[in-house]
């Protein structure tokens, strides 16, 4: 778990920070299931890691597209 010091010096933990964390988790559990190996991996060159990081920012601008679009098409709702 994430800890943070308060003024007080005891160790609290921040459930949003706990929250992402154990996505972190959990997708990279589904990545080795999947895929069978580790960002560890010695196979890959940094281009490759670069042009990885590329395609899922290019998912990401598409995702934020579809989310705009139906802001746009069905007002103020964003459900």
């Amino acid at each position: 778990m994430w800890y943070r010091t308060s003024t007080a010096d005891n160790l609290q933990t921040d459930p949003i920070v706990d929250r992402v964390i154990n996505k972190f988790h959990d997708r990279s559990q589904a990545g080795i299931k999947k895929y069978g190996t580790m960002l560890t991996r010695t196979d890959y060159e940094l281009i490759d890691w670069l042009k990885e990081a590329q395609a899922e920012a290019m998912d990401w601008a598409l995702y934020c597209e579809a989310a705009i679009n139906r802001i746009q098409k069905d007002g103020s709702k964003t459900t």
